[in-house]
Formats: structure tokens, sequence, C-alpha cells
């Protein structure tokens, strides 16, 4: 653990964390895709079924997916991930139905209307836009539909630009990691649960390093715990890099915000139920909701 408190301040944590009443799911592309590169259908039905659960308990939630790339590169029988800026484009137009319709069929079995939102910077950079974004999502949320958010990949290429591609370019977000903590500060969400193939923030790299240890809670997003996040994933634009910093924005505003393995059965009830699963970041006491 890190930060002043010891098991106490955790145990308080995850009991914050069981009631909260907005929250922000954000999926990755390795816990959409299997290995292989085909959809994850068990798992991603599992998430959804979770997720229709937290509704119905009178819980808003919304999920921020991706995927669709990985998925238009599948169903496009490519051999890998697209570099070319165009091909991803193209990728994006085909990924994104398809991710949306196993999202419409799994809620709708359920009883759960969807919507899909998909999102540009200028969203957040334009507040006549925002403003018109908050609203929806607002009337959404007293609806009882599930938004499933991803950035607009076919029309903004901003997101898809290697970092140093346009001198001078100051981006909101370049991945769903960044997208999802924006979300959750501007609905005021509880809290915002990144699920990834990871367990949570180690120590060190797990897979190179057999004394790397599972953090169960950090207070506060600082340059020591920044130097524990590894690379980039194999299919998705981020790595634990991106998650500490959309957990760090989800701090700042007061909330909570989780990493855990989406690939974990009931992950998601299981942290609902006030399990000590993943890794659990606390705000500053000061910015306490």
């Amino acid at each position: 653990m890190i930060g002043p408190g010891g098991a106490s301040a955790g145990r308080a944590a995850r009991r914050r964390l069981a009631a909260a009443r907005r929250i922000v799911v954000k999926a990755g592309t390795n816990v959409v895709m299997r290995d292989d590169g085909g959809v994850a259908l068990g798992r991603l039905y599992g998430l959804i079924e979770s997720v229709a659960g937290l509704r119905k308990e009178g819980r808003d939630a919304l999920i921020v997916s991706s995927g669709a790339i990985g998925l238009g590169a599948q169903r496009l029988r490519l051999s890998a991930r697209p570099a070319d800026l165009s091909l991803k484009q193209a990728c994006a137009a085909v990924g994104q139905s398809r991710l949306m319709a196993f999202y419409e069929e799994g809620f709708g079995t359920l009883g759960i209307p969807t919507a899909q939102v998909l999102l540009t910077e200028d969203d957040f950079a334009d507040p006549l836009r925002f403003g018109n974004l908050s609203a929806a999502l607002g009337k959404l949320f007293a609806l009882g539909v599930v938004p499933i958010l991803n950035e607009n990949d076919v029309v903004s290429t901003t997101e898809l630009e290697t970092p140093d591609a346009v001198p001078g370019r100051r981006r909101l977000f370049g991945d769903n990691d960044r997208l999802s903590a924006l979300v959750m500060r501007h609905v005021r969400a509880d809290v915002l649960v990144i699920l990834s193939d990871v367990d949570g923030l180690y120590t060190g790299n797990p897979v190179r390093d057999p004394k790397a240890r599972l953090i169960s809670y950090v207070d506060g997003v600082t340059d020591v715990v920044v130097g524990f996040a590894g690379g980039v994933g194999a299919r998705g634009r981020g790595g634990m890099a991106t998650k500490l910093e959309a957990a760090r924005l989800a701090t700042e505003a007061g909330g909570l915000a989780v990493v855990a393995n989406g690939k974990m059965p009931h992950v998601l009830d299981r942290l609902f139920a006030g399990e000590e699963v993943g890794t659990l970041f606390l705000p500053a006491a000061g910015r306490r909701r």
C-alpha cells in the first residue's frame, strides 16, 4: 500500500467504492478482444451483465469502450494492427458498427436500452458542444439508458496520429483511458473503473520481476507511482502510464479510480461488493467529495 492510513484507509475506500451511484467503466481492447483477434463474447457479455446489474440497482453507468479498430481489422482480415492512418480510419468505420451491435444485443436481452456516443476533442474544447454533450448524457441516465462511448476515429484523426505528427498540437486525449477520465470528471461520476488485461498497478513488471507485488491502493499519483508504469499494450494505444494519468485526472476531481483485470470473471460484481480487487486510487483529502 502507498499513502497514510494503512489497512483502515483501504477498507474505508472500498466501502465508498461499493456505495458509488454514478460509474464510468472503461473497457480496453484486450478486454473486448481475444488474443487471436476475435471478439471475446463471453467476457464482453459478462461485462454487460454486470453493468446491467448496476443499472438495475438504480446506479447510473456508462461504458467507454475500445475495440473498434481491432474488430475492423479482424473483419477486414488484416494480419496485424494497421499502421497507415487511412487504414486505421477504415478499420474504425468497419469495427465501430460491429462493436455497437454486440453491446446493443447484450443489453437488449436484459431489457436495457443503449446509446452510441462518438466523441472528438472538440466536444470537450468547445463550450457549446460540451454543454450539449453533458445535457444528452444526463437525459440518457434519466431515461435508464447505458451510453456506450468511444472516440470518433473516422473523422477525428488526432487520436490515431503519433504524438509528434503535428508539432505544437496539444491533445486533450489520445486514448480511451484519458477520454474516460475526462468523461468521469464532467459527468461528476463517483468512480472510474479502468478494465485492462493486468490485475492493477505493481511495484515492477510482474513478467520480468518475480518480486513485484500488486499495490492495493494508492493515495496520490506521485512521481514514484508513475515510475512503476511500463510500456504500451500489444493492441491498445495506452499502457499503465496512460491509466495512471487517467487515475490522476479522476482523483483530482474528487472521485475514485480503479485499475483492474477485465479478464477476471465477475470483476465488476466483486469490486462493487467491496472486495479488494485491483488497485484503488484515492483522491487527496482536500478533494474528497
